[in-house]
Formats: C-alpha cells, structure tokens, sequence
C-alpha cells in the first residue's frame, strides 16, 4: 500500500463504457467514483482490462480503433506519455492498394492489463470521476470501448491528498 493511505475497501471492479458519436469521431466518456472529497478519499487503480471494438476491414485502407483511459477530461485519444493516461488500446487493420483483393493484416497494442507482481499500485485517481476516450480511423461503421477497472478505494492524508489533487488537476 502506498505510504499515506490506508485501504477503506477490499478491491473493487468499476465497468466502463464508451460508444463512438459517429464513425471515425473522438467521443468521451466519464465514469463517477463516488469519492468523498471531506473524506480524502482517493481510488487506488491495481488494473485495467480495456475492450475495443476491431475496426472495419476496408480492402486497401488501414483502419483502426483507439482508446484511452484517463484520470482527466481530454480532447483527443491519449498515450501513456501523458500522465494522467492510466491505459491504452489499439486495433489496426494494416492495408493497401498492394492489398485491394484483401482486408489486409490485423495488429493490437494494448498497455498491461495486470501491473507487474513488484508494483503496489499502477496509478491514484484523486479527484471523482475517470475518462475514457473512443476514436476509430478509416472506419465505415461506429466503434465502442468497454472493460472494467480494478482498485480499492482509500483514506489519504491531508498533505497528500492535497498533493495529490493539485497533481492531477495541474497537469490536466
């Protein structure tokens, strides 16, 4: 367990949900923690399981399907370079005109599902809600995002509940 928090709950498992607005269209998602801001109360993520939907196979065009999970609300699909990005996925479909006879090849990128056995923890969500973030390329049809995200809630000092906070909104 971190050092300045203590568990208020055994681990929990949040579901998610995120349907694109229209084809090929960033579309965001929040979800609400219930978080007791008096309380100091912050989410600790142990895990994420992300879902994306396979993008379209379009012979001779490369299509994909991305998502992001985020501490912060954001205005376009993510990476792990941000810091406030707890995980992301991608679907593609690699094609062509070499390929026009074909769909073309599939490929999937996705952060760790499950943290590494020697990490307590793979990030703090402070403040109430999470985003998740939906965008497809190339495609004909909408794509969604479903999965579930694994943690305890927990108890944080007043100094680093504070520093938490100011950490996450600042670098939103």
């Amino acid at each position: 367990m971190p050092t300045g928090l203590k568990a208020t709950s055994s681990v929990v498992a949040i579901g998610f949900n995120v349907d694109e607005s229209g084809a090929n269209t960033f579309t965001q998602s929040t979800v609400d923690l219930n978080l007791s801001p008096l309380d100091r109360e912050v989410f600790v993520v142990l895990s994420i399981d992300m879902d994306p939907s396979a993008p379209d196979a379009v012979p001779g065009v490369t299509t994909t399907t991305n998502a992001s999970l985020t501490a912060t609300s954001q205005v376009g699909i993510q990476t792990l370079a941000n810091s406030n990005c707890l995980a992301v996925a991608r679907l593609d479909i690699k094609s062509n005109a070499a390929f026009a006879a074909a769909p073309g090849a599939p490929f999937t990128r996705q952060s760790n599902e499950a943290p590494s056995t020697r990490l307590d923890y793979i990030g703090i969500i402070a403040t109430n809600d999470f985003f998740i973030q939906i965008q497809g390329t190339g495609n004909v049809n909408t794509k969604s995002c479903s999965g579930k995200m694994y943690g305890y809630r927990a108890k944080a000092s007043a100094d680093i509940f504070a520093a938490l906070v100011q950490s996450e909104v600042l670098s939103a």
